[in-house]
């Protein structure tokens, strides 16, 4: 990047073609840098290519991260204000638009970090960051290009199983294409107990989802207690459009099926679907042919009202039209039209007790259910300063009895059942779990919520907001010196 930055001069090029090339190498720098910054902390910038004899250069030590933020926001300014094209019908390049919504995410990132991270000693920046953010976002908003997609009858999960990227709604994709036999592997990563991680929601974050009314499911006299038929009922139209349940149906050999939580596949019960294809005709190698969302416009609204609230400057209006119409897309109905002022006592009490503001405990609460498994969850762990959720465990749905098979969605087929001693003979159709000892057992012995791995430490230190240098570069390199808390 910067080898084509430095040489792209030649004057036969119009200067504002050369500048609009320029705009997107920046960009590509700048977006590298970022993910640097927040991985490692404090790194060497470099804009320029080294010359043969730059060895002061090469081995140089780390720049401050003032200085790294600095360098992506004038790289990001450039791009914004030299990329010619606003938007891309085939929302697979890089416009204006896409660096608005870029700064917008870093920016966020800077303030929010400068805030809550206080040992670093930046919170007097924060706010400059924070305005960065909100301004970008409202760029974008401005633009009047996008909106959320409210098409079908699927609106949400059709951002994440079109081959074709929903344009309304999706700013930048890794577009798939059969023509070009250009594909993923979704559906085999979701699907397969061997060749993916096996994800599965926590109850924890299912809690979060509200009721359709805009209540909290957690207000529910006995919310605690209700088995996964029942509690998935009146929800947030986004959880059925995330995880498996209800009436939810595969494609196998051209005949629909039911398809409840796969237990040779989800630990905890509740199995994601949100970038799945139905037909298990793609569920056996790299064959997905749907396009993976990199930017949408319901992330640059988050971004938006977040930065907002923690600048204290959140209105009603920005409410409705952020939070409030994500909502309404997920067909709730209550809470749409002003901000919060009541606390949640579950999302502080189980994420967020250094929270006050109601605004920002639900801004949170929706940028969990409606980014989840899009690759936010762990930077926005480090910027709030909240690493030690990694140590909740790891629970599922409520199991009331042992022996006792459990119809999961609803259609009066028994699908699965739990056990301590395994039952002298089982019923056909019926999944057999043995939750007698770890990895998998139920909260209560006998009943409870599932668990899985208790038996593994989950311990988390602050040191690991930063990863380690890898220890290669320090011996070419000392002068980068260890990030703290590695050193061993």
């Amino acid at each position: 990047m910067n080898y084509f930055i430095q040489n792209c001069n030649n004057p036969a090029v119009p200067a504002e073609i050369r500048n609009n090339y320029i705009g997107l190498a920046k960009f590509f720098r700048a977006y590298f840098y970022f993910d640097k910054l927040v991985r490692f902390g404090d790194v060497p910038w470099y804009n320029k290519p080294l010359d043969v004899g730059d060895t002061t250069l090469l081995y140089k030590g780390r720049d401050s991260r003032t200085v790294i933020m600095d360098s992506i926001i004038a790289d990001l300014d450039f791009a914004a204000s030299h990329i010619t094209d606003i938007s891309d019908a085939s929302r697979s390049q890089v416009t204006k638009t896409v660096v608005w919504g870029f700064k917008s995410r870093v920016c966020l990132f800077a303030g929010t970090f400068r805030k809550y991270q206080t040992t670093y000693k930046l919170g007097s920046s924060a706010d400059k960051y924070l305005k960065m953010a909100a301004g970008a976002a409202d760029s974008v908003i401005k633009s009047g290009i996008y909106s959320l997609n409210t098409a079908g009858d699927q609106p949400y999960r059709n951002l994440f199983i079109s081959e074709s990227p929903v344009s309304s709604e999706i700013m930048l994709a890794d577009v798939s294409s059969v023509s070009l036999a250009k594909y993923n592997d979704a559906n085999w990563y979701f699907t397969s107990a061997t060749y993916g991680s096996r994800f599965s929601f926590t109850r924890t974050f299912i809690n979060t989802y509200l009721m359709r009314d805009g209540k909290p499911f957690t207000d529910l006299p006995g919310h605690d207690t209700m088995v996964f038929a029942s509690e998935v009922k009146n929800r947030d139209l986004r959880l059925q459009q995330t995880i498996r349940m209800g009436d939810y149906q595969r494609i196998s050999g051209g005949n629909k099926v039911a398809a409840p939580p796969a237990f040779s596949y989800t630990y905890t019960g509740y199995m994601p679907i949100k970038w799945t294809l139905d037909d298990m005709y793609y569920d056996g190698g790299s064959l997905n042919t749907n396009s993976v969302t990199l930017m949408r416009y319901a992330e640059i609204l988050l971004n938006y009202a977040e930065a907002k609230a923690e600048l204290g400057t959140l209105t009603d209006q920005d409410w409705q039209l952020t939070v409030g119409a994500l909502r309404a897309r997920a067909g709730i109905t209550g809470g749409l039209d002003a901000k919060p002022t009541a606390i949640d006592a579950y999302m502080q009490k189980t994420y967020f007790p250094d929270v006050s503001d109601p605004a920002i405990l639900e801004i949170r609460r929706e940028r969990g259910i409606e980014l989840c498994l899009e690759g936010f969850r762990m930077d926005d762990l480090i910027r709030w300063k909240h690493g030690e959720l990694l140590e909740l465990p790891w629970n599922g749905f409520y199991v009331p009895a042992l022996n006792k098979p459990l119809d999961l969605n609803g259609d009066g087929v028994l699908d699965v059942s739990f056990y301590t001693t395994a039952p002298s003979s089982k019923l056909s159709g019926v999944t057999y779990i043995d939750v007698s000892k770890q990895p998998q057992t139920l909260s209560n012995g006998t009943k409870g919520e599932l668990h899985w791995l208790d038996n593994v430490p989950r311990v988390w230190h602050d040191y690991q907001y930063l990863y380690p240098i890898p220890y290669a570069d320090l011996q070419v390199n000392p002068d980068l010196k260890q990030n703290p808390g590695w050193e061993e």
